[in-house]
C-alpha cells in the first residue's frame, strides 16, 4: 500500500452532482453498413451518438448486429443538443499530472466529467491516472447541453414522495417560479400531476404550438402487468452508473436490462430508460420498513467526521523500510486502511448520485483505551457535525459520544462488539452474539417448528438460556457417557412441522451422530440442523459438507452472502481502484460510511430514520432500537442456510 496516502487529517470530499439532459429534435438520417463484429457502442461512438439513438431507429438492434446489416443513424449536426451550428472543437488544452493529484480533483479543475476525459484519453480506462501523464482536456462547451429555452416546452409528471423543493431543485428553479408556472399546486402537489418546467405551454400538452420543440420529462408509460405497477421515463445523467441507479431505482442491474434492453450494451448517458414510478418497500411490520435512501434531500449541507485509528504519530520517526515492515505486520493498522479504503469507495459512490455533504477524516490515534479525540474535538470546531462514524475501541467511542451528547449528534461505533456505556447519542452498529441468538429462535418460532436442541455436557451456559428464556425447546437426552440417545431424540420429532435441531457441541462423534440420526428419519420427518454461532467443527474435513446442504444447516449471521449485480459492481470497482478484493474490514467500512451518509440527507434527523428505517448495504443490514438503558444498537441479523446447490441463501 502506498505509504503517501498515509497523511489523511482534515480531508473535506466535496460531492457534486453534474445533471446533464440530453434534449432531441427533428434528426436527419444517414445509413450505415455493419462491419463484422462491431457493436452498437462502437458505432455510436463513431457516430457522436449515444446507443439509444441507434435503437431508436434500429428497434432490431436490440436482438445483435449482423454483417452488412444496414443501420439509420441519426446525423450529429441535427441533434437540437448542439448549441449551435459554429459550435466549437475541442481544445486542444492538455495536462501533466502530478504527484498526489486525482482523478476526480482534475475533473473540478477544468470542469469535464470522467466520460469526457476518459474518451479524449482511452489510456485512462486501461492503466489510470499516472504521474508525469499528459491528458488532453476535452472543451467544455462538448459536455453542456444548450438549448433556447424558448423554443422548449419542458413537462414534469409528479411522483409518488416528490415535493416541490425536489423537484424546483430537479430544474435548477426555486419554489416559487415552480408555482408561478404552476398556480394549481399553491395549495398542495397531487401526484400524477403534469407541472410546466419550461416554455409558455398550455394544457393539456398535445395543444402546445408547433414551433416549439416538446419535451416531456417523466411522462407516465402505459403500465404493465401488474396494473399498480406504473412506469415513468428517465433520462441518464453524466456519470451514472449501474450502481447509481439501481440505488435510485430500488432495482437489480437484472431489472434493469429487462426493462430496457438497451443497457446491455451499458450505461450511456441521454439514454431515455423505463423505471418504476417509486422504488418497491417491503414492508417488515407496522413500525419499520425495509428501504432504499436513494431519495435524498440536499436542503442544508450536512459534515459527517470519520475518526480512523492511523495511529501516524507513532510512526513519526520512521524510516521508509521501517514503514514498509509495519504495513507488513501490524494487523491494526491494515484494519484500519481497508476501512478507510471502503470508506472512501462510500464516500465517490454518494458523489456520484447527488448527495451533497461535506467529509472530515481524522486520525483518532488510538492505543486501546487512549486516544486524541479530545484534542481533535477541541481544535477542529467539531461541536455542530451531524455525525461522526469511530473511534473502533469502545472506551475512545464513548468518550467521543460524550463530547457530542450536548447537541445530540449521533456517533456510530463502527467495530466495537462491547456492550458498552449507555449514552443516549451512541449507535452500536455491531449486533451483540445475544442478538443473533434470539433473531434465530424468533424465525424458528415463526414458521412454527418443533425445535429440539442437541447439547453436549461443556455447553451448560447454553443449556441454561435456553431452559430459562426458550421454554418451548425439547432438549434432546444424552447416554450416561454423554452421547446422544438416539432413539428418545427421534421420539422428540413431530410430523407435519419442520423440526429443527439447535446443535450445541464441538464434539466430532456427536456432530456425526446427529447428523446421521436426522438423515435417517428424512422419509419421516421433516428436519433442518441449525447452530445459534459460528462451529469450527463443521469447518473440518471429518464433517461432510454434503450432509451438511442435504440438512440445510441454517444459522443467524450479522452479515450476508451478496451476489447481487450491485454487489459485483462493487467488487469489480474496488478492484480496479485498489488492486485487491475487498476485506471484511472495506467492506464494513463502505457499508457503514454509506448508510450513514444516506441517512443524513433524508427529510429526517438520523435518530428519527434509526427510530423508523430498516437499510442494506452490500454485507450488512442496519436494523437500530432503542435500548432501555440508553442509547442505540443494531439488530439487523440475516438467517442464512446451506442450499443443496451448494450456495448459501437467506432463509425468507
Amino acid at each position: 500500500m502506498n505509504t503517501s496516502n498515509m497523511n489523511y487529517f482534515s480531508i473535506i470530499f466535496c460531492t457534486i452532482l453534474f445533471s446533464v439532459s440530453s434534449i432531441f429534435g427533428q434528426e436527419k438520417i444517414e445509413k450505415y453498413v455493419v462491419i463484422k463484429g462491431e457493436t452498437v457502442n462502437q458505432i455510436a461512438q463513431k457516430f457522436n451518438v449515444t446507443p439509444y439513438d441507434i435503437y431508436k431507429l434500429n428497434p432490431d438492434a436490440q436482438k445483435g448486429l449482423k454483417p452488412n446489416s444496414i443501420l439509420l443513424i441519426p446525423k450529429k449536426g441535427s441533434k437540437s443538443m448542439i448549441a449551435s451550428s459554429n459550435a466549437t472543437k475541442p481544445n486542444p488544452k492538455t495536462h501533466e499530472v502530478l504527484a498526489k493529484e486525482t482523478l476526480f480533483g482534475i475533473e473540478k479543475k477544468y470542469n469535464v466529467s470522467e466520460d469526457a476525459l476518459k474518451k479524449i484519453n482511452p489510456d485512462l480506462e486501461k492503466n489510470g491516472l499516472q504521474v508525469g501523464q499528459i491528458l488532453n482536456i476535452p472543451s467544455n462547451n462538448n459536455v453542456k447541453t444548450a438549448v433556447a429555452a424558448k423554443n422548449v416546452v419542458v413537462y414534469h409528471t409528479v411522483l409518488s414522495k416528490e415535493t416541490k423543493y425536489s423537484i424546483a431543485k430537479e430544474y435548477n428553479m426555486t419554489v416559487e417560479e415552480l408555482e408561478k408556472k404552476n398556480p394549481e399546486i399553491a395549495e398542495n402537489l397531487p401526484v400524477g400531476f403534469q407541472l410546466l418546467i419550461k416554455g409558455n405551454g398550455a394544457k393539456p400538452v398535445a395543444k402546445v404550438a408547433s414551433s416549439e420543440t416538446k419535451v416531456s420529462v417523466k411522462k407516465p408509460m402505459e403500465a404493465l402487468e401488474p396494473k399498480e405497477i406504473s412506469y415513468v421515463e428517465y433520462v441518464v445523467k453524466a456519470k451514472e452508473t449501474f450502481y447509481s441507479l439501481s440505488k435510485f431505482f430500488g432495482l437489480t442491474q437484472q431489472q434493469l436490462i429487462e426493462l430496457n434492453p438497451i443497457l446491455s450494451s451499458g450505461v450511456q448517458e441521454g439514454m431515455v430508460l423505463k423505471v418504476p414510478s417509486k422504488p418497491n418497500q417491503i414492508t417488515l411490520n407496522s413500525v419499520k420498513q425495509k428501504v432504499d435512501l436513494s431519495k435524498i434531500n440536499n436542503n442544508s449541507r450536512k459534515t459527517l467526521v470519520l475518526l480512523l485509528p492511523f495511529n501516524i504519530g507513532r510512526s513519526s520517526s520512521d524510516t521508509i523500510s521501517s514503514m514498509v515492515n509495519r504495513l507488513n505486520s501490524d494487523k491494526f493498522l491494515n484494519m484500519t486502511l481497508d476501512f478507510y479504503s471502503g470508506a472512501m469507495m462510500a464516500i465517490d459512490s454518494a458523489k456520484q448520485i447527488g448527495v451533497n455533504l461535506d467529509v472530515k477524516i481524522f486520525d483518532s490515534n488510538e492505543i486501546k483505551s487512549t486516544s486524541n479525540v479530545v484534542s481533535i474535538y477541541n481544535n477542529n470546531n467539531l461541536a455542530d457535525v451531524d455525525a461522526v462514524v469511530g473511534p473502533f475501541y469502545q472506551s475512545n467511542v464513548e468518550k467521543t459520544a460524550s463530547l457530542f451528547t450536548p447537541n445530540n449528534v449521533p456517533v456510530i461505533s463502527p467495530l466495537s462488539k462491547d456492550i458498552g456505556n449507555p449514552m443516549p447519542n451512541l449507535y452500536q452498529s455491531i449486533v451483540q452474539s445475544a442478538v443473533l441468538k434470539t433473531a434465530m429462535f424468533e424465525y424458528m418460532k415463526s414458521k412454527e417448528g418443533n425445535m429440539i436442541a442437541v447439547i453436549d455436557k461443556k455447553k451448560e451456559t447454553i443449556r441454561k438460556y435456553i431452559l430459562e428464556n426458550q421454554k418451548e425447546v425439547k432438549i434432546a437426552p444424552l447416554t450416561a457417557s454423554g452421547g446422544l440417545d438416539v432413539e428418545s431424540f427421534k421420539r422428540l420429532m413431530v410430523k407435519g412441522k419442520m423440526n429443527y435441531v439447535i446443535l450445541e457441541t464441538a464434539n466430532t462423534g456427536m456432530i456425526k451422530y446427529t447428523m446421521n440420526a436426522m438423515l435417517s428419519v428424512r422419509n419421516t420427518f421433516q428436519v433442518q440442523l441449525v447452530i445459534l454461532e459460528p462451529n469450527e467443527t463443521l469447518d473440518t474435513d471429518e464433517i461432510s459438507f454434503e450432509n451438511l446442504t442435504k440438512l440445510n444447516l441454517m444459522y443467524p449471521s450479522a452479515t450476508r452472502e451478496n451476489n447481487s449485480p450491485e454487489a459485483q459492481i462493487f467488487m469489480q470497482s474496488y478492484r480496479k481502484k485498489n488492486k485487491v478484493n475487498p476485506s471484511t474490514f472495506a467492506i464494513r467500512g463502505f457499508d457503514i460510511t454509506f448508510d450513514t451518509m444516506m441517512r443524513l440527507v433524508q427529510d429526517k434527523t438520523y435518530q428519527e430514520t434509526a427510530e423508523t428505517m430498516i437499510t442494506e448495504q452490500i454485507e450488512n443490514k442496519f436494523e437500530y432500537y432503542k435500548k432501555e438503558e440508553g442509547g442505540y444498537a443494531n439488530k439487523g441479523v440475516y438467517i442464512l442456510y446451506y442450499d443443496t446447490d451448494l450456495t448459501v441463501k437467506e432463509a425468507k
